[in-house]
């Protein structure tokens, strides 16, 4: 997808994907079998100086298309993982892939910390 000049601020509540990755030919990437590829760009990318009631519209109608996308679990973890700044990659805006990042970082800290303590607590 291309990159648009901007990103959303808005976070909003998205349910979280529980469908697994469909089996595919493994040859092929997996943006291959995305929906959106048969949608404008423009609507996954804001222009520039949208109002926020068009751009709220839009996003929505992004993550419609997005919930009925074969690969929207492989298309959200590429954003989280590149990390994509703009636009609405998975059925997420850039804003709750912030969001998202910073709970797993949040949770991998914990983690750490729970495995540093027990082993702290094993060798004393």
């Amino acid at each position: 997808m291309p990159h648009p000049p901007h990103s959303s601020l808005q976070v909003a509540a998205v349910p979280s994907q529980r469908v697994p990755p469909r089996d595919r030919d493994q040859d092929a990437p997996w943006h291959t079998e995305a929906v959106c590829r048969r949608d404008e760009a423009g609507l996954f990318f804001a222009p520039s100086k949208e109002p926020t009631a068009a751009r709220l519209s839009r996003e929505e109608a992004a993550k419609r298309v997005c919930a009925r996308c074969p690969v929207m679990v492989e298309c959200r973890e590429h954003a989280l993982l590149q990390p994509e700044p703009y636009g609405v990659w998975g059925g997420l805006t850039a804003a709750e892939r912030r969001v998202v990042l910073a709970r797993r970082r949040r949770r991998d800290l914990e983690l750490q910390k729970t495995s540093t303590a027990g082993r702290i607590a094993a060798a004393g």
